[in-house]
C-alpha cells in the first residue's frame, strides 16, 4: 500500500514563498512519475508540476518560472518550491504517485492560501 503525506502548506502573502513536501512510504518501488496537483474551490483539479523517474520535469504554464519540483530519493520525498506566489495560487495541493501500470495514488492534500 502506497502512502503519500503532504506538508508545508499555509498562509503566505502575495510574493512570498512556500515549500511543499510529500513523503512517500509503502510499495513505492515502481514509480513512473511524481506530481503536484491543485484544486481551488469550484474548479477542477489541475496538474502543477511533475517529475518522471528519468528526472524529466514538466510544469503548467502558471507554474513555469515560479515553481520547482524536485525529489530526494534517499528520503523518498518530493518537493515543490513555490516562489512569487499569487492569490490565484490559493488551492488545496495534492501529491500524486503514478505507477508504470497507470495507477495514481494521492495524498490527503495541504492547503495553500495566498492573501494579504
Amino acid at each position: 500500500q502506497v502512502q503519500l503525506v503532504e506538508s508545508g502548506g499555509g498562509l503566505v502573502q502575495p510574493g512570498g514563498s512556500l515549500r511543499l513536501s510529500c513523503a512517500t512510504s509503502g510499495s513505492t518501488s515502481s514509480i513512473y512519475a511524481m506530481g503536484w496537483y491543485r484544486q481551488a474551490p469550484g474548479k477542477q483539479r489541475e496538474l502543477v508540476a511533475r517529475i518522471f523517474s528519468s528526472g524529466t520535469t514538466n510544469y503548467s504554464n502558471s507554474a513555469k518560472g515560479r515553481f520547482t519540483i524536485s525529489r530526494d530519493n534517499a528520503k523518498n520525498t518530493v518537493y515543490l518550491q513555490m516562489n512569487s506566489l499569487k492569490p490565484e495560487d490559493t488551492a488545496l495541493y495534492y501529491c500524486s504517485l503514478l505507477t508504470p501500470l497507470g495507477i495514481n495514488h494521492w495524498g490527503q492534500g495541504t492547503q495553500v492560501t495566498v492573501s494579504s
